[in-house]
């Protein structure tokens, strides 16, 4: 029997500065057998940071799927009608789908996967905020769409707890799988109509931001040294933690808070007289080095 037809709207990075070799529900999708009649990816992120093309724009050529990468969603309404799709998927995508393209895809809509355990961390940066706010766990919703932001029925969720010591990579992986393992266990009830989304509750609600380059900078007369090493983990990739020390402007890639400082370790006195331990940076020439290195180089 053949499945269903769908149009996949993503270009599955989850995260700001990560180059995702991997496409797992676009992927998923094509080797479960539905029908992938196109893929729509974001317009203004067509190519990574190294300038390769998106992955999903790989995977979807190489299965003769045909790729869109329209300035407005709305502008391609007419191309999704034509292909007449059961409904679509969206992961990742990073603009708002306008009323007129969810409509195209009714009754079922657009299934969105959303890594953050709505209505918590709506938005578009709920990985980067899940380690900035510290939370003790994190997972994911699959939810059908509508013109507000996340704030759709949801369909189901997973949730797992956290160490504190992930990295927005790590989390982001941990995500991915986690998301491409829910969506595709729902999917066939979703299509049959034999679960129905439910609304989301409105007393937790929260939203996430975009995030600035400026947002990276570490500022130790403000900052705790919790705070700093959460924004090291958060900003990995981008927008990068920065810090200027004795005139040196370096990249910190791992820190964290120790109760005192450590002889010849590159410990920094932070705001409430904590500290934190700077394990490895990226140094004005470039060259990745640990903040031990770092400081005997200075002295």
């Amino acid at each position: 029997m053949k499945l269903p037809r769908v149009v996949f709207f993503g270009n599955e990075r989850l995260v700001s500065g990560l180059t995702y070799t991997d496409t797992p529900i676009l992927r998923g999708l094509i080797d479960s057998g539905y029908d992938v009649q196109m893929v729509v990816a974001n317009h203004t992120d067509a190519k990574s940071r190294n300038r390769r093309p998106l992955e999903v724009a790989d995977l979807a050529k190489a299965h003769n799927i045909p790729v869109l990468l329209p300035a407005k969603p709305a502008d391609i309404v007419n191309e999704l009608r034509a292909v007449d799709a059961n409904c679509a998927i969206l992961s990742a995508y990073g603009r708002i789908i306008p009323q007129c393209i969810i409509d195209v895809f009714s009754p079922i809509g657009i299934i969105n996967v959303h890594p953050s355990l709505l209505p918590q961390h709506r938005g578009p940066t709920p990985i980067e905020t899940t380690i900035m706010t510290g939370d003790k766990t994190t997972g994911v919703s699959i939810m059908q769409l509508t013109k507000g932001m996340d704030e759709g029925p949801i369909y189901g969720q997973t949730s797992f707890s956290l160490t504190g010591t992930e990295t927005k990579f790590e989390l982001y992986d941990r995500l991915s799988k986690a998301g491409t393992e829910l969506l595709f266990s729902l999917l066939p009830s979703i299509l049959d109509g034999s679960i129905k989304p439910r609304p989301q509750e409105n007393d937790s609600v929260s939203y996430t931001t975009l995030i600035s380059k400026s947002d990276g900078t570490i500022d130790p007369e403000t900052d705790t040294a919790e705070t700093i090493s959460r924004k090291v983990r958060a900003y990995l990739g981008f927008p990068k933690s920065r810090l200027s020390h004795h005139n040196n402007d370096v990249i910190v890639t791992a820190a964290k808070s120790i109760p005192a400082p450590l002889e010849n370790e590159f410990c920094l006195p932070c705001a409430q007289n904590s500290t934190l331990l700077v394990e490895s940076v990226i140094a004005p020439s470039g060259k990745m080095m640990t903040g031990s290195a770092f400081l005997r180089g200075l002295r």
